[in-house]
């Protein structure tokens, strides 16, 4: 095990808001204190800790200290339950849910969708085929719809209207939100409102009452209109969900889905340069530092890997990499699901370059370096043995896939 104590800035957060419910939790416990006569107090009681079979423990050595600052930091914040047993009325949402997981534009919209539903409202999430997603509960899902089946794989936005007409039958809900994006939401969201002969609400990045306020213009301006039932809203359009957690109940349609032959045909995933592939819309980058030494292993294992090369200022400067491929506050700021930093220390302005990435890996020989802090999942050791290996490693996945297939 390591010895890094990890900080978590949430917790952090929470400690330093008084406002907050769980502020008094995090509170650190007070064995000490000065009174007001000058002398020293000491709260007996709250020396020690409780061991594996109950008996209270007390250390007079001092390692007691760093265990607790160890226990401390790995204790994990527990959310109040928002529970609604009955809803008065349904904020439907279908996220994007790309890769099977939610986005940070899926986590956004729930946000805003959470704003809507107030207390006696439920937000219902109506998600296409299986998913990867765990942490329903956390993003403001009070109630989880699943459409299964084969039809609604791939591209197949007739039957997904089909089945959201009926959830809109049994539920009647008073919004419906999507995401305004490429990833799909955008057109479904179109197509479900012309199935519904209702004119939708596009590029929405505000509610204020019963009005809400779009882009328009190219993204110059601002379009004020009334609050209709059908929502496209952009990104970053509400805070995401993070001060409660709630139930996600699962709920079924009463009644089947109506099956057609579609007319349009899903020929499959088009393979796409890695390379040619914009910074901002990437889904994995492998990215590279100053550590790195052998850069064209670096761009073997990128290309083993299938990912979107990027690079630190230091990588860029010294001309190993192109201006474009910069990533950081100086650079391009990316939202990858995974991002791995190759040797790259952490400086400031590209941890804030990479703060919307959702899983950062770190291959680093400095096992106290900021971007080892900001990892999910660290690798310590020498850059050019650990990518050897990582090649190797995806040769010998894709060999047994294709004994399996044949």
């Amino acid at each position: 095990m390591s010895d890094i104590i990890r900080r978590d800035p949430r917790a952090e957060w929470i400690a330093r808001n008084r406002l907050h419910p769980l502020h008094a939790a995090m509170q650190p416990v007070q064995h000490s204190w000065m009174g007001p006569n000058g002398i020293i107090r000491k709260n007996v009681h709250g020396v020690g800790f409780i061991g594996p079979n109950g008996i209270k423990r007390i250390d007079r050595s001092g390692a007691q200290r760093g265990g607790a600052a160890k226990r401390s930091a790995a204790v994990q914040v527990q959310l109040p339950l928002h529970q609604v047993p009955t809803p008065a009325f349904y904020i439907n949402v279908v996220p994007d849910m790309v890769g099977g997981r939610l986005s940070s534009h899926d986590r956004d919209l729930l946000g805003l969708a959470r704003q809507l539903a107030g207390s006696d409202g439920a937000v219902l999430a109506v998600v296409f085929g299986e998913h990867k997603e765990s942490a329903f509960a956390t993003a403001g899902v009070d109630r989880l719809l699943v459409l299964e089946g084969h039809e609604f794989e791939g591209y197949a936005p007739e039957q997904r209207v089909q089945g959201l007409r009926a959830v809109d039958n049994q539920f009647s809900p008073r919004h419906w939100l999507l995401p305004d994006s490429r990833s799909g939401g955008g057109e479904l969201g179109r197509r479900f409102a012309a199935s519904l002969k209702e004119r939708p609400a596009t590029r929405v990045w505000q509610i204020k009452g019963e009005e809400c306020i779009g882009r328009a213009g190219a993204g110059q301006e601002d379009l004020a209109r009334p609050l209709p039932r059908l929502i496209l809203a952009a990104a970053e359009c509400a805070d995401p969900v993070s001060e409660t957690r709630h139930e996600v109940l699962p709920v079924e349609l009463s009644t089947g889905l109506a099956r057609s032959l579609p007319r349009i045909e899903d020929l499959g995933a088009v393979a796409v340069d890695p390379a040619a592939i914009p910074m901002a819309e990437a889904e994995f980058i492998f990215s590279g530092g100053n550590g790195v030494k052998d850069w064209a292993l670096f761009h073997q294992t990128a290309a083993a890997l299938g990912a979107t090369e990027g690079a630190s200022r230091v990588a860029v400067d010294d001309g190993f990499m192109a201006r474009d491929r910069q990533v950081g506050a100086s650079g391009t700021w990316v939202t990858a699901r995974v991002y791995v930093a190759v040797g790259i220390s952490g400086a400031i302005q590209h941890l804030q370059g990479i703060g919307a990435c959702d899983k950062v890996v770190a291959i680093n020989l400095d096992p106290g370096c900021d971007m080892i802090k900001r990892a999910d999942l660290s690798v310590i050791g020498e850059s050019a043995a650990i990518l050897h290996a990582l090649i190797a490693a995806v040769e010998t996945y894709r060999n047994g896939a294709k004994r399996d297939a044949a």
